[in-house]
């Protein structure tokens, strides 16, 4: 059985000679600091390729401590969730794993690449209950990692890690004390990586990199850590559909407000298979948001107006359609075209098509023209009484805010917030005029089927066809106020 565990941690390198600092007057009264040492040892497994860690994920099985068993790390934002299964006989990677990774692993089939070794040092930080505020780990690791010819290596790092109980202001308090001492952030995501430096493993924006180059390469290795992550939480059974659409839109934007500074064909072609991809994904969250929205529309209406099964008919109707889209969605997981797709943004990640090193010249340069367009189309669309017109103009609102993101380095993040704000609050306006557009077209068809059913009738979907007609004219007079 997997079960997850959320993951705020912190790595440092340090010397072989680091001393860790004093930890005292970090715990609150009554706490205290308990020491340790244990035994680590941790085999990785992965494609011939590396494909799992392409992708930033590692699976280890690891022994000597209260973690032995399998272990699935999947980083997403600022944190990281771990998923365990048990330890069990022999070294074949449990099913419950190989079936969550073999998207990533692009269907092929793993192995052990790597063994490591820890003598761990920990220092955990308990409150006057026992219960765990943090742990700082210094670990003194020898790693083996396979090949044509093994490689040994051995080094010393700092983990930290975030306790159940503990805060954010307490890891503050922690890196300032390990950053005094001499300790600096880790470039490697996991040991692993680490014991990989120097070999063809790809690592990111390389040193001496542009800061342009950096917060392009990194915005968009963001993005696709979000859609990995979907594809695991897909494969679990959970709901990740949203924010791996929110990743596809904010990718697809950075190709195209920065279209420029990135090969066409290659931006072109990508651009083509992730909008495939959000399409794919698309048709279940809009079943999704729909039932919400309705289930609320119907509940708001006084009794007397709810003439038949209303919302049996909407519930019943557009949750066979979400369970159909995600059948499809499912299966595209599985497919080549999917697989193709996740092996071109791995390489994007660490590498994209750059035409030439880009300058933050031409980061403001793409930035202001992309507001200048999100303006320029917000005045034109309220102006007239196309519907597509406001729906273009949100599209566009879309893309200057996520370039405002990715230049925060190069705008400074109290402009390139500011920004954000702006647009964001003409998407929000915008998205509702949209959802009510689309929401208006699905009443309409929901209605027209509940008024040839015997014992239904289209009264309330006509009632709530016009409230959405309402909520539509609302949001175009907000977006024009915007416009002004």
């Amino acid at each position: 059985m997997v079960s997850a565990q959320r993951e705020r941690e912190n790595k440092y390198d340090v010397g072989l000679d680091f001393l860790v600092p004093d930890l005292g007057g970090l715990v609150p009264a009554g706490g205290r600091i308990e020491a340790g040492e244990v035994n680590l040892t941790s085999d990785y497994y992965d494609t011939a390729d590396w494909d799992l860690l392409r992708q930033h994920l590692t699976l280890r099985r690891r022994t000597g401590d209260t973690d032995t068993g399998w272990q699935f790390k999947v980083p997403s934002d600022k944190a990281r969730t771990e998923l365990r299964v048990p330890a069990a006989d022999g070294e074949t990677v449990p099913d419950e794993l190989a079936a969550l990774v073999t998207g990533i692993g692009l269907g092929k089939p793993l192995h052990q690449v790597a063994a490591l070794s820890t003598r761990r040092h920990t220092h955990r930080l308990v409150d006057r209950d026992g219960k765990l505020l943090a742990e700082v780990a210094d670990d003194l690791v020898h790693a083996t990692v396979g090949g044509d010819a093994a490689a040994v290596s051995q080094w010393r790092e700092v983990e930290v890690e975030l306790g159940d109980h503990g805060d954010e202001s307490l890891l503050t308090r922690i890196d300032k004390r390990l950053t005094r001492a001499g300790a600096g952030p880790s470039p490697h995501a996991s040991k692993l990586a680490r014991a990989l430096a120097g070999n063809q493993y790809p690592r990111g924006a390389a040193e001496g990199s542009t800061t342009a180059e950096r917060a392009l390469t990194e915005y968009l290795d963001a993005q696709v850590q979000a859609i990995v992550a979907g594809d695991v939480w897909l494969r679990r059974g959970l709901d990740p559909i949203h924010a791996t659409r929110v990743g596809i839109r904010r990718f697809r934007s950075t190709l195209r407000v920065f279209s420029k500074l990135l090969d066409a064909e290659a931006r072109t072609n990508l651009d083509a298979e992730l909008s495939w991809y959000a399409g794919v994904l698309g048709e279940v969250r809009d079943r999704q948001v729909q039932r919400k929205r309705f289930a609320e529309k119907v509940a708001d209406l006084p009794d007397e107006l709810v003439m038949g099964p209303v919302a049996a008919r909407i519930e019943n109707d557009l949750l066979a359609e979400q369970h159909r889209h995600l059948d499809h969605a499912m299966a595209a997981l599985d497919g080549d075209r999917y697989r193709t797709l996740l092996d071109t943004l791995a390489q994007w990640r660490t590498d994209p098509p750059f035409l030439a090193p880009p300058a933050p010249r031409s980061i403001t340069k793409a930035t202001r023209k992309a507001g200048r367009k999100a303006e320029k189309r917000l005045t034109t669309a309220v102006a007239g009484t196309d519907d597509a017109a406001l729906h273009r103009a949100r599209k566009a609102a879309k893309r200057a805010r996520y370039a405002a993101e990715l230049a925060a380095p190069i705008l400074g993040k109290k402009k390139a917030k500011k920004k954000v704000a702006t647009y964001k609050k003409i998407q929000q306006v915008l998205g509702e005029h949209q959802d009510s557009v689309v929401a208006a077209d699905t009443l309409r068809a929901l209605g027209a089927r509940a008024g040839t059913t015997p014992g239904e009738n289209g009264f309330a979907f006509g009632l709530l066809y016009g409230l959405e007609l309402q909520a539509a004219r609302r949001a175009r007079e907000d977006a024009a106020r915007l416009a002004r």
